[in-house]
């Protein structure tokens, strides 16, 4: 009788991504917590908090780690916003970069739209602004503490995650003209072309994007923005037909703004104010609330019929009043009077589905990451390049992939969005957070921080989030496993599996053209929440040095990250 066992067909140098079987993610319960898309970026906010950083450390920490891990969402030449909650009070944090100089009308005369790939679309990066004066007036580390996690990624490498493996490929696969070889130099791998990507489980190392990193944590950001690096993109924009220079950098500044928002049966959503497209999810949930949702299931498909509408007629505004609030012809609070709401409200026929000429919302690639600690610190911290790795430059000898989000401008003479000099172009990306609504003679507390990626998924997600959260009481995690819908151009609507079959029927009975997908995906947005629990632990009220808060949180299983804690 034979012993010999038959050779194995398994590849073990090759990573097998597959998930056959439906899984199902717990919520994560603790005192200090960080949710993000990566489960590396994660343990690196998730080391910050151990050595004793607060949760704005560890927010910074975060952002920076995703740089090194996911940069086919976000990089150091990308924007960032953020939603602080520290002192008892909620701030708002504005990193966008503006326009160059250079960048007016007339460069563009003849075109259709601002091109994606290529110098085209570049604008300041002000990521790097933002986590300087994110740690510096909130944190208790210095940069180099926050940032060393984020070096050792780039400088040792790691391996590449499932979901940031498919991206890299998908996005390659688009790059293949119109960019610099130095983002294939980067990115890519030495294959005959040497324009192949990186398979998921393969290691990558950024060398170049380590010591940038580095440099701008020991300088607090003037190497990157009036030193070397300045030099090095003005050099290679002025070589490629670029509008960017050295002094656009120099000149850019991140603005601590207020915040935006709606009560909302008890609880108050807050959102960063114009040039992000936070004020979406405001105007969708101040239509919203003219309807009795709470008294349905959350998937009737007569329940959702209203979000979708509500949704269509927040993009509708969106779309034309929404810019640089520099630019805006209106007062973006006059787009949350009552009124006005009532007004929109009305426009919603529950009996059919109706083209309110929204326009066609567009795909991106975004990171958001939550963070809370025992100390009641909780942030909501949003960072992107807009399309994927942006515009597919890399300034050489840096690692910095340039954002492409100067393509949100708009070529329409007299439109407020329309590209200009010395300008924040209208963005997609925007941090959640969630307090209560005050009442006489008690505090605003914070209910949770959370966000949705995703282009113009975000503000559909925030609402659909905070809705099941809200009105049928489901936890972090069960809010962002739920299957969703997106607003698509005219009467179309994306629903993902999980729904019953009546619900389509019936969506499609109402005038919506339904596509269903056969998969959840990352275009539907990809969810980090976490929510207060007990903001006063009874068996610690006698004991100082106990934290007197916890957190459940969860972590979208739409993408490779997870939500930990301790």
């Amino acid at each position: 009788m034979s012993t010999s066992q038959p050779e194995s067909t398994a590849d073990f140098q090759t990573l097998s991504t597959r998930l056959p079987y439906d899984s199902r993610r717990q919520p994560v319960l603790g005192t200090n917590m960080v949710a993000t898309s990566h489960p590396l970026a994660a343990q690196a906010g998730l080391e910050i908090l151990r050595k004793g950083g607060n949760a704005i450390d560890a927010a910074v920490a975060t952002a920076m780690a995703l740089t090194v891990l996911e940069p086919s969402g976000n990089g150091i030449g990308s924007d960032n916003f953020a939603l602080i909650w520290t002192g008892g009070g909620i701030h708002g944090l504005n990193s966008s970069g503006q326009s160059p100089a250079l960048m007016t009308p007339d460069r563009y005369s003849g075109q259709e739209r601002i091109g994606f790939a290529g110098y085209d679309g570049v604008t300041t990066p002000g990521a790097p602004a933002g986590w300087i004066e994110a740690v510096q007036n909130y944190g208790i580390m210095s940069m180099r503490e926050v940032a060393e996690p984020a070096i050792r990624y780039a400088r040792n490498g790691h391996p590449l995650a499932p979901g940031v493996g498919r991206s890299y490929a998908g996005v390659l696969r688009r790059y293949q003209t119109g960019v610099h070889q130095g983002f294939f130099d980067t990115f890519s791998t030495n294959g005959p072309s040497g324009k192949e990507a990186p398979r998921p489980g393969d290691w990558k190392v950024l060398a170049d994007h380590a010591d940038t990193l580095q440099a701008i944590a020991e300088t607090d950001g003037r190497e990157f923005y009036a030193g070397d690096f300045a030099r090095r993109l003005d050099a290679h924009s002025r070589e490629f037909g670029g509008a960017i220079r050295g002094s656009d950098l120099e000149r850019h500044e991140s603005d601590w703004v207020r915040p935006m928002h709606i009560d909302y049966h008890g609880w108050r959503l807050h959102e960063i104010p114009p040039n992000g497209q936070g004020m979406t999810a405001l105007i969708a949930l101040g239509i919203l609330r003219r309807f009795d949702i709470a008294s349905m299931e959350p998937d009737d498909p007569d329940c959702l019929h209203i979000q979708i509408e509500a949704m269509k007629l927040a993009f509708r505004d969106a779309d034309r009043y929404i810019a640089d609030p520099r630019y805006m012809d209106i007062d973006p609070a006059d787009l949350l009077r009552e009124d006005y709401l009532e007004s929109r409200a009305r426009l919603i026929d529950r009996s059919r589905a109706q083209d309110f000429d929204h326009g066609t919302p567009k795909t991106g690639g975004t990171v958001l990451l939550t963070t809370a600690d025992d100390r009641g610190n909780m942030v909501s911290f949003i960072q992107s390049n807009y399309t994927g790795f942006g515009s597919g430059v890399v300034v050489p000898g840096t690692g910095v992939s340039l954002q492409n989000r100067g393509a949100c401008f708009v070529l329409d003479e007299g439109h407020p969005n329309r590209v200009g000099p010395n300008k924040r172009p209208y963005h997609t990306i925007i941090p959640g957070f969630v307090t209560t609504t005050p009442e006489p003679g008690k505090p605003e507390r914070p209910v949770m921080t959370f966000g949705v990626m995703g282009g113009f998924m975000q503000p559909q997600g925030h609402q659909q989030v905070m809705c099941r959260m809200l009105h049928w009481n489901q936890n972090a995690q069960a809010a962002l496993d739920a299957p969703r819908w997106q607003v698509k151009e005219g009467l179309e609507v994306d629903l993902e599996p999980g729904f019953d079959e009546s619900t389509y029927e019936r969506l499609e009975s109402l005038g919506h053209e339904v596509r269903r997908f056969r998969s959840a995906s990352a275009s539907f947005g990809r969810g980090q929440v976490i929510r207060v629990l007990d903001q006063n632990l009874p068996q610690h009220a006698n004991r100082p040095d106990l934290p007197n808060i916890s957190y459940v949180a969860g972590s979208d299983q739409r993408s490779d990250g997870q939500a930990v804690g301790y």
